[in-house]
């Protein structure tokens, strides 16, 4: 009997330690039901719908529009202000930023404060370009808004629109559940560390090649002519059009620079009169270690961050009384 015990001592204990480690990481951080992505004709990718998770003490939610937003309705509230803004992973937060704490909710949350019902729609995914942006609208549409808001990125300025080649193939982008919590963990973190080519953000993708300045001039007259079509689909609704301008780290620390293709970006914005939310003329006037405490790494901000850039959108809001009374009569289509 003592043999037998002792044949089976060292598998059954293995046992018990594999089944509490997939229990434990389960339970304590959420691994084994990552956020799910899926190929899609129009956008390249996007989340997978109807997606509710708790990931490393965050939650994160995914409506049936693959919007990081709690369901909606289709057809807007009455006297409810709604607006849909559309953007990256900026924009998105992704698994570090707990649900309460991204732009548009923080956004919601200070409309409602101020007395008016409201919903700010979060349409987002990492990577996402002018052009997936475009195709997100395409596809389903402004969902009766009274204002659509483009986060747009320094980077985005001349970055091509992302195609959907690393869903179901990067452990960042999977398509379908992990076979196990203790999977996820070591092909996604642990081995990534060993190998010092750790990316723990959410919407990883390869670094951008060195190209020309011919090449970034070409990519730059692109996505402009992407952003039109985005303004004209917007405004043919009758619906308002603002930008949300997000620098890079390096734009503003240590000292504020210029980003590259801001000012030509700028042009465009007047040409068409759009109104910009512009989070990097805004934070070049503050001290130099208040901006660093905004940012979790060279472009994502943090919650503090995410703070500010709603706050800044809702002060300029209440200066122009637009989120009171609707000014629709900027339609008009532009080459």
């Amino acid at each position: 009997m003592n043999k037998f015990l002792r044949n089976y001592k060292i598998p059954f204990v293995a046992i018990i330690t594999v089944l509490g480690s997939e229990i434990a990481l389960r339970l304590l951080f959420g691994l084994g039901s990552p956020v799910l992505s899926q190929v899609d004709n129009y956008t390249g990718y996007r989340f997978q719908p109807n997606q509710k998770i708790f990931r490393f003490g965050k939650t994160i939610e995914y409506n049936q529009y693959s919007q990081r937003t709690s369901p909606i309705t289709l057809k807007k509230p009455q006297d409810t202000l709604r607006i849909l803004m559309i953007g990256d992973s900026v924009l998105n937060g992704g698994n570090p930023i707990d649900q309460k704490e991204i732009i548009t909710e923080l956004l919601a949350a200070k409309i409602q404060a101020s007395g008016k019902p409201a919903e700010v729609l979060n349409a987002s995914a990492g990577s996402w370009g002018m052009g997936n942006q475009l195709g997100y609208l395409q596809q389903f549409g402004t969902f009766n808004s009274d204002a659509v808001i483009l986060q747009v990125g320094t980077h985005d300025l001349t970055q091509p629109t992302s195609t959907s080649e690393h869903v179901g193939n990067h452990p960042n982008y999977p398509d379908r559940p992990p076979i196990s919590a203790i999977q996820e963990a070591v092909a996604r973190y642990v081995i990534p560390r060993v190998l010092e080519n750790a990316d723990f953000n959410q919407f990883f993708h390869p670094e951008t090649p060195q190209v020309s300045s011919a090449q970034l001039n070409q990519e730059f007259q692109k996505n402009m002519q992407l952003f039109k079509e985005v303004v004209n689909l917007v405004r043919d609704e009758k619906i308002l059009i603002y930008v949300l301008f997000t620098p890079n780290r390096y734009d503003l620390v240590p000292e504020p620079i210029t980003p590259p293709y801001k000012p030509e970006f700028m042009e465009v914005l007047k040409s068409l009169q759009i109104p910009v939310f512009d989070t990097h003329k805004a934070w070049s006037k503050l001290p130099s270690s208040t901006v660093k405490s905004y940012f979790r790494d060279d472009v994502h901000l943090n919650e503090v961050g995410n703070q500010a850039a709603a706050n800044l959108i809702f002060q300029q809001l209440c200066i122009q009384q637009k989120y009171v009374t609707a000014q629709v009569g900027m339609s008009g289509r532009f080459p």
